[in-house]
């Protein structure tokens, strides 16, 4: 499959542009006073945790759970009052799910598993609520994209949850640099480091390969994608526009198992000769956390963290505000505006065409850092290479 960077995502970026912001409505569907009947596809750490924040919102009610691993498919179907017989597992367990009655999914499984997830669930028609990110690998990617489309047509809301893109500060920010506060851009600069970054685990068998999925690339598209493209996406978000290439170095220095990197330091170029450097750093201790972005321009500077300020300095300042609490009520906004979309019969899905964007940028620099060269999106998308899974011993 051949697709050039001019034409892909052309129709669902320029439908994202074109999204407008819906007024929430007292109803959920047709019927008045109902609650959204939804399933979570994805039991383990966030998946249990943001059951939390879909409960504290009266317009849904949890009625299915799935995954892998039946405890832990039993534990959180027991915390939301689920009965046995809508509580599934093995790989194939969600289908079961999406067969069973019920309005919309939650999927919250390694991204490994979202394309396919996805689109199970857009065919199943079913509303969709995906973490981020959306694929490991150029193919993951384009069915993403090819699934959000479906769902427009098919009249569903499908929603990818991105907390920085669900903040008030951040999305004031973008509109005043889209509308061209900063001025022209001249350069921009991400950072990601992380004291943890995810477990160092000796690998067992099959099911502990599953377990520690953030440990190889291929169930996880390595910290770069998994982690470090809420930078990415910031990043993406101000620029507006595909990278053109990308080159880096990285590596592994702290990692002892799996085959991911614990840090990358790359390059892209966009167009009207622009230049993103992006730096990650994973493990180290006593790192400070952060997810940085910055952006100069020929009249201001945009300041963001995922964890802090949001602001514009420059000719044309805004003051912004915190974002501590981000990981939260970012999350609580989008859960709030999934309901409201669905409602209000907005099936535009805006967010789904910058994820595939910021997905596909972080894969880029992934694959050019891997590769020991400059590698272009063109070059990228050509070669449309499939991370392959190793699901053999694994229940089906």
């Amino acid at each position: 499959m051949t697709v050039s960077r001019r034409k892909f995502l052309s129709a669902s970026v320029a439908a994202a542009a074109t999204a407008v912001i819906v007024n929430p409505r007292s109803v959920v569907g047709a019927q008045a006073n109902s609650k959204l009947e939804i399933g979570l596809i994805g039991c383990g750490g966030r998946g249990d945790w943001i059951t939390d924040v879909f409960k504290q919102n009266p317009n849904y009610q949890w009625v299915a759970v799935a995954d892998y691993f039946e405890n832990r498919t039993k534990a959180v179907g027991s915390k939301l009052g689920i009965g046995e017989d809508r509580q599934y597992s093995t790989l194939s367990g969600y289908k079961r799910l999406l067969d069973s009655k019920l309005d919309a999914v939650v999927i919250q499984t390694p991204p490994c598993f979202h394309p396919e997830q996805a689109a199970d669930s857009v065919d199943a028609g079913k509303h969709v609520f995906l973490s981020k990110p959306i694929a490991v690998d150029v193919p993951g990617c384009v069915s993403i994209a090819q699934s959000g489309q479906k769902a427009t047509e098919k009249k569903l809301v499908y929603v990818v949850d991105f907390q920085t893109r669900a903040n008030r500060f951040f999305r004031e920010a973008m509109k005043r640099v889209h509308a061209g506060d900063l001025g022209e851009l001249v350069s921009l600069y991400a950072f990601y480091p992380w004291g943890a970054g995810g477990h160092d685990t000796v690998l067992t068998g099959p099911e502990s390969y599953l377990l520690n999925w953030y440990q190889s690339m291929e169930l996880s598209g390595c910290c770069i994608v998994e982690q470090d493209i809420h930078a990415l996406d910031v990043a993406t978000w101000v620029v507006n526009q595909d990278p053109i290439s990308a080159t880096g170095l990285g590596g592994r220095k702290i990692r002892k198992n799996g085959d991911i990197y614990d840090h990358y330091n790359v390059t892209y170029t966009f167009p009207g000769a622009v230049t993103l450097q992006f730096a990650s750093v994973k493990f180290v201790p006593g790192v400070r956390n952060e997810i940085i972005c910055r952006a100069w321009g020929t009249k201001g500077t945009l300041e963001t963290d995922y964890f802090g300020d949001v602001c514009i300095r420059g000719a044309n300042p805004y003051e912004g505000g915190n974002c501590s609490d981000n990981y939260w009520s970012g999350t609580v906004t989008n859960v709030k505006e999934f309901v409201e979309a669905i409602a209000a019969e907005n099936f535009s899905n805006p967010t789904v065409a910058p994820s595939v964007r910021s997905n596909l940028t972080s894969i880029l620099g992934r694959d050019a850092t891997r590769q020991g060269k400059l590698l272009t999106w063109d070059e990228m998308m050509q070669a449309n290479v499939k991370l392959e899974m190793k699901l053999d011993g694994l229940k089906q």
